[in-house]
């Protein structure tokens, strides 16, 4: 197969491999001779398209043609534009939502996992060092350089997870890094953690922990640098106990339903929205059909698809919530005086992304046909089923928030590759199978096998149970095993 056109509807299809010129397609019984090369993962026109008309994608506008465009033309940033505007408005249009069947294959799936005292399920039993400041960063790394050696096997790692805020922030943004830590500090695969102030910051650890409530103060550690002689020398005292409180906790069987996944996407092309995108939408389908939590994000990336979206919210409070969503992350764009819908990254349009709108359709695939049961704002934990968390699109971002959400594994899918890594177990699955065998140091699982030698059936119960490996410790996700662990919080404020 040299081309696919995803619904009976669209007048454009995609590239399966390099087209060549003058050669010939057949399309719906129809011969069509390609008047340009058309690149992998790239559109061209399987009919005749009059300037000013929608061009149609996954059954939607992705924006319309700027001149007449003849079939088989190459179709891309030079003759599509997007049809999105600022700020728009909603009405609540129900769709009939079928609920997913737990098929019969999956609906007693286990894993085995780490019983937290406040009830969640940890997939690993870690100990975390979090700082409230960037200023101690270098302690936390030299804390974790220090103890690797010194409690190598007795826990799944121990890990020092920086980051540059906590001093001179203001209001919401200071409360922003505030909830995020807390999220982090809270999320079930840490076992126990170190939260390592300076002593100075506005982000202090008198300011900072009446936020965690009533907390376990033995899995909860504090250390101030500034009141100590010698911090790392009682920091490494600290994670000694912690490590000792970790040991308490065995892997036990659980049912799917205590998985929480979170989906995103980064570095993506054509592709995307055809293999990976939708591989992951048919796992958050059958997690949430057996009673488990899954998280989508990347507000930018619901724009132009954020109807599809607001018609699966299961009443109309949840739909208030998605405008809300949409519109306070259009304004956010517009306070700062850019333009909402000129999203695609140079990578997104290399690998055959033109609009956003074409991005979005194919972005919000990951979240599958279930109903939206909830908006989650910065560390709020999620409802059963699937919910929707506020933020940016950006990587390292939108991992720190869904880890700090409480997802035990994020499935990260990617047609270009990227090697991030959240705290948590971070699953890459790449679009297209050249990529999975130029990169098998980044990436987990090949969706790219859906157009060559497999159904997606076949492929999600592939990777449902990959999921299960994971979670059980009886595997480790390539970030796992290359040490990419990282954080980044979100910020929009003044720095003093």
């Amino acid at each position: 197969m040299d081309f696919i056109k995803i619904n009976k509807n669209d007048n454009v299809a995609a590239a399966l491999k390099f087209l060549k010129a003058g050669s010939a397609v057949e399309i719906d019984g129809a011969k069509i001779i390609l008047k340009d090369d058309i690149p992998f993962g790239h559109k061209f026109a399987v009919c005749g398209i009059a300037e000013n008309q929608n061009v149609i994608k996954y059954g939607n506008p992705i924006g319309h043609s700027v001149k007449e465009i003849e079939a088989g033309q190459w179709i891309h940033t030079h003759n599509l534009k997007t049809n999105l505007s600022d700020l728009e408005n909603y009405i609540y249009q129900k769709d009939k939502i079928m609920p997913q069947p737990a098929l019969s294959k999956f609906e007693n799936a286990k894993f085995y996992g780490y019983l937290r005292k406040d009830g969640q399920v940890g997939i690993r039993n870690e100990i975390w060092i979090i700082p409230l400041v960037g200023c101690v960063n270098t302690t936390a790394k030299i804390l974790e350089k220090r103890v690797a050696a010194l409690f190598e096997g007795k826990t799944d790692g121990i890990f020092a997870y920086t980051h540059q805020w906590g001093c001179s922030q203001m209001g919401q943004d200071q409360l922003t890094t505030q909830i995020t830590l807390k999220g982090l500090i809270n999320n079930p695969n840490c076992a126990a953690v170190l939260v390592l102030g300076l002593g100075c910051e506005n982000n202090n650890v008198k300011a900072f922990e009446p936020l965690l409530g009533d907390y376990d103060r033995d899995r909860v550690k504090f250390l101030i640098s500034q009141e100590e002689g010698d911090e790392i020398e009682e920091g490494l005292k600290i994670i000694s106990g912690l490590v000792e409180y970790s040991l308490h906790f065995k892997r036990e069987e659980f049912p799917a339903s205590h998985l929480t996944l979170g989906f995103k996407c980064g570095g993506s092309d054509g592709f995307s929205g055809i293999t990976a995108n939708p591989l992951c939408g048919r796992i958050n389908d059958i997690l949430v059909s057996l009673g488990g939590k899954t998280i989508l994000t990347e507000t930018p990336e619901m724009f132009g698809a954020e109807r599809l979206l607001m018609n699966r919210a299961k009443d109309e409070a949840v739909f208030k919530k998605i405008v809300s969503l949409i519109n306070n992350f259009k304004n956010y764009f517009i306070r700062h005086k850019q333009t909402i819908y000129e999203n695609p990254s140079p990578g997104n349009k290399e690998g055959g992304i033109s609009t956003l709108e074409e991005k979005s359709l194919g972005c919000i695939q990951k979240g599958g046909l279930a109903e939206v049961n909830d908006v989650l704002e910065y560390g709020q934990k999620p409802e059963k089923g699937l919910n929707l968390l506020t933020g940016p699109g950006n990587d390292m971002v939108s991992c720190t928030n869904l880890t700090a959400c409480g997802a035990q594994m994020i499935l990260f899918t990617t047609g270009r590759g990227n090697p991030f890594g959240a705290p948590v177990p971070t699953v890459k699955i790449s679009s297209n199978t050249a990529l999975y065998k130029n990169k098998k140091h980044w990436i987990d699982f090949d969706a790219g096998e859906v157009l060559e030698n497999s159904s997606f059936d076949a492929a999600a119960e592939k990777l449902f149970y990959y999921i299960l490996d994971l979670a059980s410790g009886k595997i480790q996700s390539k970030n796992e095993i290359a040490g990419y662990r990282e954080i980044a919080i979100f910020k929009d404020g003044v720095i003093l």
